[in-house]
């Protein structure tokens, strides 16, 4: 990818979250995922006790979130904290199954809570998409 190119994404996806909620932040997303390593991710107590209850595994995780081939949408979110980024993170295996991450990214990716949705998942990845 031409770096004007990527420039653009950055860019695109800056935005003021008002002016910016109704965009599919995956290429950015895919971007800055693809900078981390294995180490830079971290599990909130949070989302390890909805791993065991939702039957997720962890290891699936950290391989969909350093290889996002699967990302489909990337929708942003309002961070928590000024210095961080905050996205629900869609990654699609079927049309009728898919994961749905909300990763948390400055220096390291916090996983803030995982879910598996066992449905038409992306008429939901859209209405929210549009709703923002």
């Amino acid at each position: 990818m031409s770096d004007i190119f990527i420039e653009g994404l950055i860019k695109n996806c800056k935005l003021p979250l008002s002016m910016n909620q109704s965009k599919n932040c995956k290429d950015h997303v895919v971007l800055r995922l693809k900078s981390y390593r294995r180490e830079n991710i971290i599990f909130t107590d949070h989302v390890l006790i909805r791993l065991a209850q939702r039957q997720l595994n962890e290891e699936e995780i950290i391989a969909n979130i350093l290889n996002p081939l699967r990302l489909e949408y990337a929708i942003r979110e309002e961070p928590e904290r000024i210095d961080e980024e905050k996205f629900d993170c869609y990654f699609g295996y079927s049309n009728n199954l898919c994961h749905r991450y909300v990763l948390a990214l400055k220096d390291d990716i916090i996983v803030v809570t995982a879910i598996k949705i066992n449905r038409r998942w992306q008429i939901i990845a859209e209405k929210k998409l549009l709703s923002k």
